[in-house]
C-alpha cells in the first residue's frame, strides 16, 4: 500500500526558508518520478517540482529557489523552499506518479500524501 505523508509546514516571514519532507512507504522508493505541487483555496493545482531517479526540474517561477531531493536510504523526498514569498502560501502535497518519466500533469500522479500548510507573510 503506497502511503506518503507531508511535514515541515509551517509560517515563515518572507525571505525565510523551509524544508518539506515526504515520508514514502510501500513502493520501491527512488524507481518512480516524485512531484511536488501546491495547492491555494479557490485555485487550480500547480505543479512546482518534480524528481525522476537522475534530475530534478522545476516550476518556472520556483527554479533557482526550490529545490528537490531525495534520501532513498530514509525514504524521504525533501523540497528545500528559500527566499519565499507571500505568493508561495498553500497547501503544498508530495506525489508518486505512475512511473516515469516525470510529468507537470497532476492526473499522471495516482498518489498523494495529505499536504502540509506553508504561510508566507510579508
Amino acid at each position: 500500500q503506497v502511503q506518503l505523508a507531508e511535514s515541515g509546514g509551517g509560517s515563515v516571514q518572507a525571505g525565510g526558508s523551509l524544508r518539506l519532507s515526504c515520508a514514502a512507504s510501500g513502493f520501491t522508493f527512488g524507481t518512480y518520478c516524485m512531484g511536488w505541487f501546491r495547492q491555494v483555496p479557490g485555485k487550480e493545482r500547480e505543479w512546482v517540482a518534480a524528481l525522476n531517479p537522475l534530475t530534478a526540474s522545476y516550476a518556472r517561477s520556483m527554479e533557482g529557489r526550490f529545490t528537490v531531493s531525495k534520501d532513498i536510504a530514509r525514504r524521504i523526498l525533501y523540497l528545500e523552499m528559500n527566499s519565499l514569498k507571500p505568493e508561495d502560501t498553500a497547501v503544498y502535497y508530495c506525489a508518486r506518479a505512475s512511473g516515469l518519466p516525470c510529468s507537470e500533469i497532476g492526473s499522471d500522479y495516482p498518489y498523494w500524501g495529505q499536504g502540509t500548510q506553508v504561510t508566507v507573510h510579508s
